[in-house]
């Protein structure tokens, strides 16, 4: 047609607005949420919430299910116009209510309205792939899209380290705020010009409401608030029912929005989202315990242990590209083995950060090194449980798994962090102190990637029969 690969490139003149806009728009979210893990222990203290920490993480992590549901069955109803719109305002209402917040139930409140916003922002940003680039450039976009995870994940949260040790974790919010305006500026033109026909939208939508997913995902975060809450305050008889309720609410939309099989880990698809469940809240979790260990029982600066976890990161990504390179290599052949090793990797990690915080003389060495032996272990198991996940997709179901691995990141760690912080909360409450409340929360992720290591062995030989 007589244009230049120049032209018609990602960054080329037709789509170079849309591509800066969405990359920077992921990059603030992807910021924001690690940014978020060095300063949560230094805000809990100001705000007298230290028995809320979990809360901080969780409440972001289970609004962000929601926001991704129902977004993505009022994508084809309103267009991703609309959709974006309303995303932002909730994403930029949830940084205000966070940044001016006087006590921790403000603070919880606004990290609801930052999740519901960030699900629903990568929401849209998947469908303005889908409909603002062709076929031969979404693969380069999308490698664009998972690349802008990676200098928040080495940075922010030293950033945040820096910012909260030097002025104030105030304006670790109130510094996102201009670079999602810049991100609005740049793709809003474009996302205009995304409106579907009236027919073709009625198509996609009468499509959607064959599993109405976003009533199970609102109904499955109230169960799970109803069961954190309750767990904190396990020791009363109150506590105790309201964990009860939580559970049995619970049961009936985690059997909706997660594959036949997965609770009882069967072959194939159903063991590869039951260990990566496990160990990826494994994860996610040991990060925030172990930065407020650091901080709160070891003392360090928020910054350096910012950096401690930025380690995890890089290793991570180094990891990621070994297996990359490694799967090419032998084709595939070697998934299974490569989840196994990182699994096991991220046992000897957590092991060695559970010594760190238990003994006196453990500190900064051993934190780093667990958290490269970590990083490096969900590096190589991560990216590899998704490529096969998406082998056991039949056609037409590829949609369906990258939406159960999603929710999967999501819900897991949300749990995790959440029965963590409610150990906390109890070990505050019997007057145990804090580093046993840690501690406790630390065994927990060191059980959970205890379980992940057997169903590894269960990723292989799948039958996609049993995916909804």
């Amino acid at each position: 047609m007589g244009t230049t690969t120049k032209e018609t490139g990602v960054l080329g003149a037709r789509y170079r607005k849309l591509t800066i806009g969405i990359i920077l728009a992921v990059t603030t979210v992807a910021f924001e949420g690690l940014a978020i893990t060095t300063i949560a222990p230094g805000l809990a203290q100001k705000l007298n919430g230290l028995h809320l920490f979990g809360w901080i993480f969780s409440a972001f992590l289970l609004a962000q299910i929601v926001g991704t549901m129902v977004t993505g069955q009022r994508i084809d109803k309103h267009g991703v116009f609309a959709s974006f719109i309303t995303a932002i305002l909730f994403f930029v209402a949830g940084i205000v209510i966070a940044a001016t917040s006087i006590n921790m139930v403000m603070l919880i409140i606004g990290r609801l309205f930052q999740g519901l916003g960030a699900g629903a922002i990568i929401t849209c940003v998947y469908y303005s792939i889908t409909l603002g680039y062709p076929d031969q450039l979404r693969t380069k976009v999308l490698a664009m899209f998972s690349s802008a995870y990676i200098l928040p994940a080495l940075l922010g949260p030293y950033i945040a380290g820096f910012v909260a040790e030097r002025s104030s974790w105030r304006f670790v919010f109130w510094l996102v705020l201009p670079f999602i305006g810049l991100a609005v500026v740049l793709t809003l033109p474009a996302f205009r010009k995304f409106s579907l026909k009236d027919k073709e939208r009625k198509k996609r939508a009468a499509r959607g409401t064959r599993v109405r997913k976003e009533g199970w995902a609102i109904l499955l975060a109230i169960g799970t608030g109803m069961l954190l809450s309750g767990l904190g305050y396990i020791t009363d008889l109150k506590g105790i029912l309201l964990a009860v309720v939580g559970v049995c609410i619970m049961i009936q939309p985690l059997r909706k929005l997660l594959p036949k099989g997965t609770f009882r880990a069967s072959r194939g698809l159903p063991a590869i989202i039951a260990s990566r469940g496990l160990f990826n809240a494994c994860y996610t979790a040991t990060e925030s315990y172990v930065v407020l260990a650091l901080t709160e029982v070891k003392k360090l600066p928020a910054d350096l242990a910012g950096l401690i976890v930025a380690a995890g990161s890089l290793s991570w990504s180094l990891a990621a590209w070994l297996q990359s390179k490694l799967d090419a290599k032998d084709q595939g052949t070697g998934r299974n083995r490569r989840v196994t090793i990182g699994i096991c990797l991220m046992m000897i990690g957590l092991i060695a950060v559970i010594l760190a915080i238990a003994l006196p003389k453990g500190g900064i060495i051993y934190s780093l090194l667990s958290q490269m032996f970590m990083g490096f272990g969900i590096g190589l198991a991560h990216p590899t449980t998704g490529a096969l996940a998406l082998q056991h997709a039949k056609g037409g179901e590829e949609g369906e798994v990258s939406a159960s691995l999603q929710f999967t990141d999501a819900f897991g760690p949300g749990m995790s962090i959440g029965i963590g912080g409610a150990l906390i909360a109890i070990s505050q409450s019997l007057q145990l102190g804090l580093l046993t409340g840690i501690l406790l929360a630390l065994s927990l992720q060191l059980f959970l990637v205890m379980i992940s290591f057997p169903l590894s062995f269960r990723i292989q030989a799948g039958d996609t029969r049993l995916m909804k």
